[in-house]
């Protein structure tokens, strides 16, 4: 049986339109592709199966719920999550995993910073979010010592047995905050590297900055110690 050493892991509820062309386009960077499905009523898991992919449900309390359950089942030695809508470009999976590959980080970033982004601006909700999200990174760069440029980017690649050793708590997008600084306080090594962010190709985002920013808040306020 071939080793899995990458397991590509897409959470995604009601994603039809896209997860195809997702998982067309990641299969040749990872040995195993998993969806965590939030209860899709759409086609999103029939389509997600019949490409091969392993299928499991989240337990409908949001993203980070469901990439905890990424996490508990995926069989290979490194995780890259990746989003759903097209945002991500799978092209970079392979920028996110050479640092591990080669022993030199436990989590990689894809920075928007570095790579930049088409939902950086052009709304006020593109302000604050992207305002939002500096002075976060911001704080976690003073308060552990690092110079990241990035903190939110659900794109991301992790050691499965690092991923597993964090007690994540967090059930929505905020989970990728505490996941940095989990492995920030733990003494984990973490890089970023560039990767350019799309807008989502069908559909608009359920993610809205003005009901969730104070999680963010008190996301980070709860990790700093």
């Amino acid at each position: 049986m071939k080793k899995i050493t990458i397991s590509i892991v897409i959470c995604a509820k009601n994603e039809a339109k896209t997860i195809g062309d997702i998982i067309a386009h990641v299969r040749p960077y990872g040995d195993e592709i998993l969806l965590i499905d939030g209860h899709s009523i759409d086609e999103t898991r029939t389509i997600a199966e019949s490409l091969g992919a392993r299928i499991f449900l989240d337990h409908q309390k949001g993203k980070g719920d469901a990439i905890k359950v990424g996490i508990t089942h995926a069989l290979g030695s490194i995780i890259v999550f990746i989003d759903a809508d097209g945002s991500h470009e799978p092209t970079d999976i392979p920028r996110l995993t050479s640092p591990i590959l080669e022993n030199k980080a436990d989590l990689v970033i894809g920075s928007r910073s570095l790579g930049g982004s088409d939902e950086a601006w052009g709304t006020v909700a593109d302000f604050i979010r992207n305002v939002g999200g500096h002075l976060i990174v911001l704080a976690i760069n003073y308060r552990f010592n690092v110079r990241l440029t990035d903190s939110q980017n659900g794109f991301r690649a992790i050691k499965t047995d690092v991923a597993r050793s964090l007690t994540l708590r967090e059930n929505i997008t905020t989970i990728e905050q505490e996941m940095l600084m989990q492995c920030l306080k733990r003494g984990y090594r973490v890089q970023d590297v560039p990767s350019h962010e799309y807008r989502r190709k069908f559909g608009s985002s359920r993610f809205q900055v003005w009901k969730v920013a104070h999680r963010y808040v008190w996301s980070v306020i709860k990790n700093f110690f």
